[in-house]
């Protein structure tokens, strides 16, 4: 395993992109979209699980988190134009793609909007669409998130206002302290797993996110309330929903409401399992993205 590579990419119109190379150096592009808020930080558990599964690990932080410019204004679906800069700095014309929570609906973007270049795609623990027909959006979430979203749909300066607030917290935030910051988010099953390298993993994020302020972490929220920029039904590569019954920052509802949606989606519901705790099953994981894509 090749030591992590960190670079800056141009995208256009002044912006840059922090990127994050880690995992196999000949392995096969996984795009990867981390969550809300978050920013690209080594990960030794992710790399490993990429390292497994002849992966080569990219992500970047998102417009607005740690050295990545921000990009008032942007959708879900702008997430792919970024996509293919990076990946066309790095030589790369396929990929195969998953998004945790928040990056869940970055990684469907790309399903929908880069059929040509993307092989397969994995929500893991991702949110759907915000007023999606039949399904409580905040029913089942921490009293944390059901304040944050309340700001969103308020608008962005109520949104930042309350943003600002929170990321007092975790501006210095440890691995040991990162489950407490969490709050009513985290389950049982979480914050056990939430110990040791995964932990420190965790909080790095955490810290790199708002290192900056909370142009990315507003800048998501408002994305995820409005119109994502396409249709899930428009999803023509095999995708993978993955959802803990356990989780408390996207309820498995989330989840079942978005295999039912997808087409000809391939669901992994767990009733035990929470947001986080799915990391013990990364390699699992990782494995069925590559038989989604029909091997690499």
């Amino acid at each position: 395993m090749a030591q992590a590579q960190l670079t800056y990419v141009p995208a256009g119109h002044g912006r840059t992109l922090e990127v994050l190379i880690e995992g196999r150096p000949d392995g096969f592009p996984l795009v990867y979209h981390s969550g809300t808020p978050s920013a690209a930080v080594t990960s030794p558990t992710m790399s490993a699980a990429c390292v497994e599964n002849g992966l080569r690990l990219i992500t970047w932080s998102r417009p607005g988190y740690a050295g990545s410019t921000e990009q008032p204004g942007r959708s879900v679906a702008d997430v792919t134009v970024d996509t293919q800069t990076v990946l066309a700095a790095l030589g790369h014309d396929r990929f195969v793609t998953l998004g945790w929570s928040g990056g869940g609906p970055h990684a469907l973007a790309c399903a929908a909007l880069l059929p040509e270049s993307c092989a397969a795609a994995t929500s893991l623990a991702g949110v759907a669409p915000w007023g999606a027909d039949g399904l409580d959006w905040l029913a089942g979430m921490g009293e944390e998130n059901e304040e944050e979203f309340a700001a969103a749909v308020a608008g962005p300066e109520p949104l930042a206002a309350y943003l600002h607030e929170q990321a007092r917290g975790l501006v210095e935030v440890s691995g040991q302290q990162v489950a407490e910051a969490f709050g009513g988010l985290v389950s049982g099953v979480d914050r056990a797993a939430l110990t040791g390298d995964y932990a420190e993993e965790e909080a790095a994020s955490l810290r790199a996110a708002v290192s900056c302020g909370v142009a990315g972490w507003r800048d998501d929220d408002l994305a995820f309330v409005r119109p994502w920029g396409f249709e899930l039904a428009e999803i023509a590569v095999p995708v993978a929903v993955w959802q803990g019954g356990q989780d408390r920052m996207v309820p498995k509802a989330h989840g079942a409401w978005l295999a039912a949606h997808l087409p000809d989606a391939r669901a992994h519901l767990y009733a035990d399992e929470g947001h986080l705790s799915l990391v013990s099953r990364l390699g699992a994981i990782f494995a069925d993205l590559v038989e989604l894509a029909g091997g690499i």
